[in-house]
């Protein structure tokens, strides 16, 4: 019987070496980062303040296995230009949470745009089978190189465009998930199934966009900016299912909206939600998107007040 264990041969980690130096030059990590003056490390903890919930400096020194020196001369520089705001945190007087003041994300947004913009012309030459066989690829090769603790941790999110059976799919999971967490009524389901067939109707390839979120081949959340006007964007739909929270999704797709109706020249955008959607408020707020309008109603077996909320772009 063969050791499974047995050294690595020369001959695989010549392969090993041949693939890093193919991939970092295909993606451009040899080149100054998106164009951009920070560094690629710089950029990678810029990405993880905007993706997660005020994490500590600790946490991400260890996530990004990171020298805490480096990278609190890192935050210190994120600091000095108004990027980042600590503050103490509840559980542990001797650490602070960290998150991006509306400047940072705003420095943020043009970074996640390129970013985006480069990923995507790399896989535009490719059919969709090819495509999908690549994000397998990648996801067998993280999970196989994660440390042996890691190896049950869920994998990273896919952000795809929408495929047959997907709009049907959005309409489900909010008849679904609101009825079972919020008690709404099949009032909601039947909103949401007219705004999905209202986008599928009036859809401009150039001003809206949809993104699905994909969980090892599993739909598990989906997003939509329309056009309410030559210069107003809109953000529609966001939802996430359960097992798909806690993972900076939401925060994900939102900051893919916002990406997306800055890149189209939108001046500002809007949505609409409601006061008991504590978690999406929260991810708006952290964006510097603002509550303009509150307003008590009767609607899907609930009293309930809405919201308007805008960020101008």
């Amino acid at each position: 019987m063969s050791n499974q264990n047995s050294l690595p041969s020369d001959q695989h980690v010549q392969a090993l070496r041949g693939f890093n130096r193919f991939y970092t030059r295909r993606i451009g990590v040899l080149n100054p980062y998106l164009g951009s003056e920070l560094s690629l490390t710089e950029v990678r903890v810029l990405y993880e303040l905007a993706h997660r919930d005020q994490p500590t400096a600790t946490e991400l020194a260890q996530d990004l296995a990171l020298d805490t020196g480096y990278l609190s001369r890192i935050l210190r520089r994120f600091e000095s230009r108004l990027w980042l705001e600590r503050v103490p945190s509840p559980a542990d007087a001797r650490q602070s949470l960290l998150a991006l003041t509306p400047a940072g994300q705003k420095a943020f947004a043009p970074l996640q745009k390129k970013s985006c913009d480069e990923a995507a012309d790399l896989l535009a030459p490719l059919a969709d089978s090819d495509r999908h066989q690549l994000i397998a690829a990648m996801d067998r090769v993280q999970r196989l190189l994660a440390p042996a603790g890691g190896r049950g941790k869920p994998p990273v999110a896919v952000l795809r465009d929408p495929l047959p059976g997907d709009m049907g799919w959005v309409v489900q999971q909010h008849g679904e998930i609101y009825a079972r967490e919020y008690g709404w009524n099949t009032e909601f389901e039947g909103l949401v199934a007219d705004i999905v067939a209202q986008y599928v109707r009036n859809y401009q390839a150039e001003w809206e966009r949809c993104w699905i979120a994909e969980l090892d081949g599993d739909r598990v959340g989906a997003v939509f900016v329309v056009r309410k006007s030559k210069t107003v964007a809109q953000l529609r739909m966001l939802i996430l299912a359960p097992k798909a929270r806690g993972l900076g999704l939401g925060a994900r797709l939102t900051d893919e909206c916002i990406a997306f109706a800055r890149s189209k020249g939108y001046k500002k955008m809007v949505l609409w939600t409601n006061s008991c959607l504590g978690v999406a408020r929260d991810i708006y707020a952290k964006r510097g998107i603002k509550l303009v309008k509150s307003e008590a109603y009767k609607g899907f077996g609930q009293s309930l007040v809405g919201e308007t909320w805008e960020l101008k772009l």
